[in-house]
């Protein structure tokens, strides 16, 4: 059982920090300004900070993808700069859709600058991560830009459904899953192969780090699914209960429904009093508890660990990545923030 941070992540960050900080040079001094400071190297004044923002665990997929095809890590650094700038960049307008004002222990950048700065912020994340693959020191960087578009159209087209289901009364249990392997299985699928396609590796190896990545990516949000109603504020750096107040139709809630047994509109009711009522957010949880909500969305958790370890088994990868990348997996769904 993975209980600590692994060494890997460490590995990475090393690896990759110093050129996503190279890269975020590349912007002007305005939108500098908003993207280091929720990149963590920063105050909001623009005074350096000690350490970072996040694991960092789409950037060491990407290292770890082009190692387990036999390639040296360096090659997929490009790779893992313009994949941890894309989802960043989902962060940033992500909290200006759902309104957090607070993110890893402190307030979220449209809550610093306002949301004018943070809508364009993202946006120069975004681009910018297309900029470093189609730079002509990249390597493969057309087939890596190609893999990250097609990933981040996904990723948007989830959130338009996460955004479409919150106006639903209830969202099925299917549904649920469609949406999110949108939101963050696409983008950790493309994570997990993009430095294979650096690398200049065969299908088969890309295929199968893809699935690899896509099962860690429904892992990842089913265990986020749970931490957002039951994870611990001083932890997670969000409020306990924060997608209930946002009438989130996350995992837990569509399993709870789904087994409500007639009794579904009192949660519903719960959900939609749930922005204003803190009373109505502690009975929501206990309810989506009772009726197995956080239990089945820890049971798929762990269905969609054993399928991204399975996949690694499907092609011939590296023994030593191959199990880092196992390592990873087992991390990101016994994580508690």
């Amino acid at each position: 059982m993975i209980t600590t941070r692994p060494a890997t992540l460490d590995r990475a960050r090393d690896a990759v920090e110093p050129a996503l900080r190279h890269a975020v040079e590349r912007l002007s001094p305005e939108l500098q300004l908003p993207a280091s400071y929720h990149l963590g190297w920063t105050d909001a004044a623009g005074k350096p900070v000690e350490g970072g923002a996040g694991k960092g665990v789409r950037g060491a997929l990407a290292l770890l993808s082009a190692e387990a095809v036999g390639a040296d890590a360096a090659v997929a650094v490009p790779a893992a700069v313009a994949i941890e700038l894309v989802h960043n960049f989902s962060l940033v307008h992500d909290d200006v859709i759902d309104h957090d004002v607070e993110r890893r222990h402190r307030p979220t950048v449209w809550a610093v600058y306002g949301v004018d700065a943070a809508v364009i912020a993202g946006d120069s994340l975004l681009t910018l991560a297309f900029q470093v693959l189609l730079d002509p020191m990249a390597p493969n960087g057309a087939a890596a830009a190609s893999a990250l578009a097609v990933a981040t159209q996904g990723m948007i087209a989830g959130q338009a459904l996460d955004m479409a289901y919150e106006r639903r009364a209830a969202v099925s249990v299917d549904e649920c899953l469609a949406m999110e392997a949108g939101k963050t299985a696409a983008l950790l699928g493309c994570a997990a192969s993009l430095g294979a396609i650096s690398a200049g590796a065969d299908d088969r190896a890309v295929g199968a780090l893809r699935r690899y990545g896509e099962h860690v990516g429904l892992a990842f949000q089913a265990v986020d699914d749970v931490l957002g109603i039951w994870g611990r504020a001083e932890v997670t750096g969000k409020p306990v209960g924060s997608d209930l107040r946002a009438n989130k139709k996350s995992l837990p809630i569509s399993a709870a429904l789904a087994r409500s047994n007639g009794g579904g509109a009192r949660l519903r009711g719960l959900l939609e009093a749930a922005a204003t009522d803190e009373r109505a957010v502690a009975e929501a949880s206990d309810l989506i508890e009772s009726w197995h909500g956080r239990a089945d969305a820890e049971a798929l958790a762990r269905t969609h660990l054993d399928a991204a370890l399975g996949a690694l088994d499907t092609a011939a990868l590296v023994p030593e990545a191959a199990r880092e990348l196992a390592d990873l997996a087992r991390f990101v769904v016994e994580r508690d923030s």
